[in-house]
């Protein structure tokens, strides 16, 4: 059972070995003059709220469609617990102005006895106690929530945050209290793994943490609230490869924000996932990255030797790179900052821990502005994407930039049929000579062609469906049967000896195809009508 989120962290074993990749990835800066950590520091968080009050509630559900609990126990006994996933889902909404009790950090920590169970039991009773004790008179500090208030009215956009591994899901309430204070309704549950409280560093856990947030945002369509034209995910180190997942596979998601993402160290994970293709996605992204000098830009025009450089090869997205100096990767936590004991362990530190609290400020505001400018449209936001960040008011040392805006047609028959529809079908053989020419290695799926192909016909759009027949027939001009489909779209079109020579083009192909005879037969002599 997690309790305290920074001990939990420091001491997991999977989570040892990311930090080992990140410090790994550090120890190519060059020495950074500064001075020692101050022996305390309080945490503070420096931006205002919006102008929403911040509601805050707890939702206890389960995923039916996938099983957690195994029909046996540890002991080997039958399982008495629900068998599907639990989600302990943490929402934080614009509000109206009320009187509700205040959220303190001590109802936060409470939460993790209820994770995997709404019924608290002794076990996991005993080890609160423990935390509370640990955070001391911290626990009594109000956050910007409050407990149940009503919903402000008007609906808002959706952020669906994924925590880091094996932790906790109010583990950045500061920057999720500040978003929804800014009119943003903000969903996350704890990182788990498929079948236990621990996450597994492998497939099959961040495909755990992926059907998490689909769950979610399945969930944000109960929520009256809700605009689920504009939905959002988010996610520090370990939840910054699942919700790259996440957003490969779910059309929904229309941005993606990662702090200090694991999708930057784990390659080999991507390049075996089979479906998430970093040149394939087309939203935009914010991506922070902690102090030091890149993976991507030490690795530029080299590929990884066991998956891609998956950073460098977002080229179809717009991509805000945000190098923040002065920050570490758990850093990009306020709760582990928070801790009383996260600056007395840090003794690698070679930045100020006001450093570090800063720069996390900064990141809150980008977060927003970034939201702002890509789902409300803000002007004022996407002015502040523009400025450097010195014209945005912040310190030169903390931080850097990196803006690359979408180049090109993403290789995907996704971003091949919206080019199509811009440009009309009457233009496909041009889009078709440039898509080539763009991304040369690009391989056009058969099936995704004919089902495309399939479904202008069903819909009668059959001047359209010819087109893409016409360019199937030359992608794969072995496939006898896509003449047949093509012959079938000229005859309800009324384009009659069109129909015939394709029919018997298939014919020449492929002589034993009844079908095509008999409709060939119809056409060429056609039934005559009684009298």
């Amino acid at each position: 059972m997690l309790i305290c989120p920074v001990r939990v962290f420091l001491n997991c074993s999977r989570c040892a070995f990311v930090l080992l990749l990140v410090f790994i990835a550090s120890a190519f800066a060059i020495a950074q003059s500064a001075p020692l950590p101050e022996s305390t520091a309080h945490f503070t968080f420096a931006p205002k709220p919006g102008p929403y009050p911040v509601g805050f509630r707890v939702v206890f559900q389960y995923d039916y469609s996938r099983t957690f609990n195994e029909v046996v126990d540890i002991l080997g006994k039958p399982t008495k617990e629900e068998l599907a996933r639990p989600i302990q889902t943490l929402i934080w909404y614009p509000a109206q102005k009320s009187k509700n009790q205040s959220v303190v950090l001590g109802d936060y920590l409470a939460l993790s006895v209820k994770e995997l169970n709404p019924v608290a039991d002794k076990q996991s009773i005993e080890p609160l106690a423990e935390s509370k004790k640990h955070w001391g008179d911290m626990t009594n500090e109000k956050t910007w929530a409050q407990k149940d208030p009503p919903p402000a009215p008007g609906t808002f956009p959706v952020v669906i945050y994924a925590p880091s591994f094996s932790n906790v899901a109010h583990e950045n309430y500061d920057l999720l209290e500040y978003l929804a204070s800014n009119g943003y309704i903000v969903i996350s549950s704890a990182d788990f793994g498929a079948h236990s409280r621990a996450m597994t560093g492998d497939m099959e856990g961040v495909e755990a943490q992926r059907g998490d947030i689909s769950f979610l945002i399945g969930y944000a369509h109960s929520l009256p609230q809700a605009d689920m034209s504009h939905i959002a995910v988010a996610g520090f180190s370990w939840g910054g490869i699942s919700n790259l997942f996440a957003a490969a596979r779910d059309s929904r998601i229309g941005a993606l924000i990662s702090l200090d993402g694991s999708a930057r160290y784990f390659p080999k994970l991507v390049a075996d996932s089979g479906y998430v293709r970093p040149k394939e996605i087309t939203i935009p992204i914010l991506f922070f990255h902690q102090g030091g000098p890149s993976l991507e830009a030490a690795l530029r025009g080299h590929q990884f030797t066991d998956g891609p450089s998956v950073l460098n090869d977002l080229t179809h997205a717009d991509f805000y790179n945000i190098h923040m100096y002065w920050m570490y990767h758990g850093d990009f936590s306020s709760t582990f900052q928070r801790d009383p004991d996260y600056w007395k362990n840090r003794h690698d530190a070679d930045y100020t821990p006001s450093a570090a609290i800063e720069s996390y400020s900064w990141v809150a505001r980008y977060t927003l502005n970034f939201l702002n400018a890509y789902f409300k449209q803000d002007a004022s936001a996407q002015k502040f994407l523009k400025n450097t960040p010195i014209e945005n008011g912040a310190p030169a040392h903390l931080f850097n930039v990196d803006f690359r805006p979408a180049a090109g047609i993403a290789p995907s028959m996704v971003a091949f049929r919206a080019e199509v529809g811009k440009r009309g079908f009457d233009h496909i053989n041009d889009v078709y000579t440039a898509f080539k020419a763009a991304n040369p290695d690009f391989k056009f799926d058969q099936q995704q062609m004919g089902s495309w192909a399939f479904g202008l016909t069903w819909f009668q759009h059959y001047p359209e469906a010819i087109a893409v027949y016409k360019v199937e027939t030359t992608l794969f001009p072995d496939a006898f049967y896509i003449n047949d489909q093509l012959a079938d779209a000229y005859a309800k079109n009324g384009q009659k000896d069109l129909a015939i020579a394709s029919y018997e083009k298939s014919l020449s192909m492929h002589p034993d195809n009844p079908s095509a005879k008999a409709e060939l037969e119809k056409l060429k002599n056609p039934p005559k009508e009684k009298p």
